[in-house]
């Protein structure tokens, strides 16, 4: 049977060998099953260029094997060793204002280089070679954390040629990126170079083909070191580790194609109450992505980042997130570390054994979490159409959405992708229903509502796309500044939203940002902020209208209810709160219900994960007062028949085997206070 991952990074060569034996010891104790090794190992299995020394590493899998546990090797060419940087110092990345970079640190190389690209390949056949066909080998963790963005001369011949491909003359270049501007017209490729430190702004269009490259060039250099792999004879799965939240340098729909497993590093960036919303959204995208299963890589023990002082997570905390993660899909719970490092840069990073020892509360956490994991082993075999969590809304993910606000000069500054994503899904998951992720183009016909919080540069396809969306029955929310451009930056003439215009039946001749102070209230109750609009209706109706301000009266939500689907626009900003009711409705008027519509507003938050013999519902208590639920299944937590009911305490979890089959109606579930 699928099983559940369980463990995390692990570094042996940080430690003398003395302390491996008490880290098998410890593994076994708290039921670790998996670990990732290698990751930043390069200087110990490389010491000198071209001169190889893995015998550290035999005896380390050799030792995990026998105690039981898998492993994944990690190519470890994130971090390059201090001889690299003296042997191939034009290898080191260049910072946009011309600093090059120099050793120190990890990430510190840059991806074309030459040399840097052939080590990459060298060293990923070395270890495939050796480790390809090893009874342990779960999978190959190719690279960590790809998004080093370099602005140096290697940079800049592959992204000329990079761009040779795209537009196929410089003539096509200049008319794509508005080169007339600013007198920004080239001549021939070479005159082209990656968008450096410049006296006033950059021109958006080069910006953003620029990031479009960076993600193709870091993908050819994992696809490189996959095609090393493969050439050895390893049948291993291969995967490389995405990362959230705070920043997106790759185009992750592209990426999960050519990947075997998708995995990723997600750490909360709250410590507060949102932070269980943030495990949700990195789950359902990772999962999107993915289409089906997938794996947690990396989380943090029992610490968030949060500004200037690292916050402390509890053992019930960490369990809930592990279990939110496993219920949308992920087929493992795997950390950052396994034991805290004495030194380096991350000393103060959590780990699964902590600097306090094995003798500690947090570690007493990790065994009690790898228990719980092993109680749950059934869930990880998924259904055979792969699809683990059944879901009727979407929300469209597009990296070129992100990076298009990233762009400067735009009429606000507080205009940023991921917050428009995920505060549409924020609202979604407060709703209670489960979210997918889609990317433009996907099959989205059994979606009710589609949702577009942000896109504002838009191609023919991406409209076309959603025109037929509306037209086969679908009901399509679009957020503000959506269309306004196309896939250049260049601004769609004649009103916004654009290329949107038409299907939105509306034409907005201003757009009025907001003052950081001011807010407007609609004439539902609603409040906006930050954003308003001058809309004009050519074929829509408004929903909303503005009761204060310059446009009192005028139209602020606006739908269009031609032919079976519905469009509908959002000229303005609703404050949480307000979109939350805003989605509620939708939801409403779709029939769409909640996973356990009793647990909405209760703190408990409800997840069916399907699998290969039924349903498991998940139950993640995050308020402070237990509940009583009952409904037809056994809790394979506690081992409890649910039929006449359960006490969830507060911070506490269960996960319910459901009586009836994934292909079945959902049970009905009771909540009461305990």
């Amino acid at each position: 049977m699928t099983t559940l991952l369980f463990g995390g990074d692990y570094n042996p060569e940080q430690w003398p060998r003395e302390v491996w034996a008490e880290d098998m010891t410890l593994m076994r104790r708290a039921g670790v099953n998996t670990v990732t090794v290698g990751v930043f190992s390069w200087a110990s299995l490389e010491p000198r260029e071209g001169e190889y020394d893995a015998g550290w590493l035999d005896d380390v899998v050799g030792m995990l094997h026998d105690a039981g546990i898998g492993f994944f090797l990690a190519t470890p060419t994130a971090s390059p060793p201090p001889w690299f940087t003296r042997a191939h110092p034009d290898a080191m990345p260049v910072r946009p204002d011309g600093t090059r970079l120099t050793h120190g640190s990890r990430d510190t190389y840059a991806i074309s280089a030459p040399a840097y690209r052939d080590a990459a390949r060298r060293i990923a056949r070395f270890l495939a070679e050796r480790y390809g066909d090893h009874p342990g080998l779960r999978g190959w963790h190719v690279h960590n954390e790809y998004g080093t963005i370099d602005h140096g001369p290697h940079a800049e011949a592959a992204f000329q040629r990079w761009l040779q491909r795209r537009f196929g003359s410089v003539e096509a270049l200049n008319d794509a990126w508005y080169t007339a501007f600013w007198s920004q017209r080239y001549d021939a490729w070479d005159q082209v170079t990656p968008p450096r430190t410049t006296q006033y702004l950059a021109n958006p269009a080069h910006a953003v083909d620029f990031k479009r490259f960076c993600s193709d060039e870091m993908l050819a250099a994992f696809t490189e070191q996959k095609d090393e792999i493969l050439a050895a004879g390893s049948t291993a799965p291969v995967t490389t580790n995405f990362m959230l939240p705070t920043w997106n340098h790759l185009d992750q729909w592209a990426w999960s194609d050519r990947l075997d497993l998708v995995s990723v590093d997600h750490y909360l960036d709250t410590p507060g109450p949102d932070g269980e919303a943030h495990v949700a959204y990195g789950a359902d995208l990772t999962r999107s992505w993915a289409g089906g299963p997938w794996l947690l890589m990396e989380q943090s023990a029992s610490g968030i980042r949060d500004g200037a002082r690292l916050a402390h997570k509890d053992t019930d905390r960490m369990i809930r997130n592990s279990l939110g993660y496993v219920a949308r899909g992920s087929q493992g719970s795997l950390f950052f570390q396994w034991r805290a490092s004495a030194g380096g840069s991350e000393a103060w990073h959590s780990a699964l054994v902590p600097h306090a020892g094995p003798d500690s509360e947090g570690f007493a956490g990790t065994v009690e979490l790898g228990a719980l994991l092993g109680r749950l082993e059934e869930v990880a075999e998924p259904p055979a159409d792969g699809r683990v969590v059944d879901a009727d809304v979407a929300v469209l993910w597009d990296a070129d959405g992100w990076w298009s606000l990233e762009t400067p000069h735009l009429p606000h500054d507080g205009l940023d992708y991921a917050t428009e994503v995920r505060a549409t899904h924020r609202a979604l998951w407060r709703a209670g229903v489960a979210v997918d992720f889609v990317r433009s183009g996907a099959d989205v016909a059994r979606y009710r509502v589609l949702f577009v919080p942000s896109l504002m540069a838009t191609d023919a396809a991406t409209v076309t796309w959603l025109t037929q969306y509306v037209a086969g029955g679908g009901h399509l929310v679009v957020g503000r500044f959506t269309g306004v451009a196309d896939e250049h930056q260049r601004v769609v003439a004649g009103g916004y939203p654009g290329l949107l215009r038409d299907l939105l039946g509306v034409r907005v001749t201003e757009l009025r940002p907001l003052a950081d102070d001011e807010t407007r209230r609609l004439n539902d109750g609603a409040t906006c902020d930050q954003w308003t609009e001058r809309v004009h209706l050519t074929g829509a109706r408004a929903v909303a209208t503005y009761t204060d301000g310059e446009l009192a009266g005028l139209p602020a939500v606006t739908r269009r209810d031609d032919g079976p689907g519905v469009a509908a626009d959002g000229a303005t900003r609703l404050v949480q709160e307000s979109l939350d009711r805003f989605v509620a409705g939708l939801l409403a008027e779709h029939g769409v219900q909640a996973v356990v519509p009793a647990a909405v507003g209760t703190g408990l938050e409800a997840v069916r994960r399907r699998g290969a013999h039924g349903s498991y519902l998940f139950l993640l208590h995050h308020g402070d007062r237990p509940l009583r639920v009952t409904g037809p299944g056994h809790d394979l937590v506690t081992g409890a028949a649910t039929d006449g009911g359960i006490t969830v305490r507060a911070g506490g979890v269960a996960v319910v085997r459901e009586t009836a089959g994934s292909d079945g109606p959902a049970p009905h579930w009771l909540l009461e206070p305990a």
